[in-house]
């Protein structure tokens, strides 16, 4: 009986721990738009494993691709010679209250363009953008810890986990 109280105690802690590392995310980063911020210029950077050579701005992967004319693409070398760095931004951006709703939502454009731009990275370093096959568990039991794994696992796309 010990062994379960235990037990029960050391979960409630770690999912005490996530919710209170979420909370400080929200006041740490601004206005509750999770752990990322997007930077006030609207450039969203990723490096790239290849020369700058090799990627050419006017044929990009399919994920920045489908935007079009929606965004602005820059090509450089990477600080040190470590690569490329290929960023994004939207041509049109919202202001950061607009884009609250939109976020609440699962609609942020922002969030978008940060998944296909690390969608685009991973197409061009390996040809094919890497998955992580789904956890083999079956039915899982609700419980505080597992709520907040599902939550960070479906937001990883958009903004990373922390």
């Amino acid at each position: 009986m010990t062994s379960a109280l235990g037990s029960v105690a050391s979960l409630a802690a770690r999912a005490g721990g996530t919710v209170v590392r979420q909370v400080r995310s929200v006041f740490e980063h601004g206005n509750g738009a999770g752990p990322v911020k997007a930077p006030a210029s609207g450039w969203l950077v990723v490096s790239v494993y290849r020369e700058p050579t090799e990627i050419d701005p006017r044929s990009l992967p399919a994920p920045l691709a489908a935007y079009g004319d929606r965004i602005e693409t820059r090509v450089r070398p990477a600080p040190g010679g470590k690569g490329t760095e290929l960023a994004a931004r939207l041509v049109q951006r919202s202001s950061g209250s607009a884009s609250a709703p939109a976020r609440l939502t699962g609609s942020d454009p922002q969030a978008d363009l940060r998944s296909a731009l690390r969608e685009a990275k991973q197409l061009i370093e390996v040809g094919e953008v890497l998955a992580v096959d789904p956890a083999p568990h079956g039915k899982r039991n609700a419980t505080p810890a597992g709520a907040a794994l599902e939550a960070a696992t479906k937001r990883a796309p958009e903004g990373g986990v922390l």
